[in-house]
């Protein structure tokens, strides 16, 4: 593996914008395997790839366990496929809870937007009232 291959914690960081603590973290949870040399890590291109499912997963709001669960499936030797059905079990569960989510949401600004309508509707009255008195 030539030096071209692997990119230190400050490449890393700088290319996938994430600091030294979380690619620590994400190594302590067994989700990256940087080669050590002595103090230092050197990341190959399958943590760089590693890295951006992680990232992905993430943001797809993936807990850490579904993550390293579905990165170990890469390895089962199958061309992926176990892996590519996983994740898209767990994708589809994600995007019912974000549906679902969406859909509480829109329901919760309505509310609110009703109830600062009435607001806004009682401060003129009282205003108006409060105006009339003087």
């Amino acid at each position: 593996m030539t030096e071209e291959d692997t990119m230190t914690i400050r490449e890393m960081c700088e290319a996938f914008q994430v600091t030294p603590r979380t690619l620590r973290f994400y190594e302590a949870k067994e989700l990256l395997f940087p080669i050590r040399e002595g103090q230092k890590r050197l990341f190959t291109k399958s943590d760089r790839a590693r890295l951006k499912l992680i990232l992905r997963g993430k943001r797809f709001g993936f807990s850490l366990e579904e993550i390293r669960q579905l990165l170990e499936l890469y390895e089962m030797g199958d061309a992926q496929l176990t892996q590519l059905q996983r994740t898209y079990e767990v994708a589809q569960q994600r995007l019912d809870d974000m549906l679902r989510q969406r859909e509480e949401l829109n329901e919760a600004i309505e509310e609110l937007k009703d109830q600062m309508k009435w607001g806004a509707e009682m401060i003129t009255s009282l205003s108006e009232k409060k105006d009339a008195a003087e």
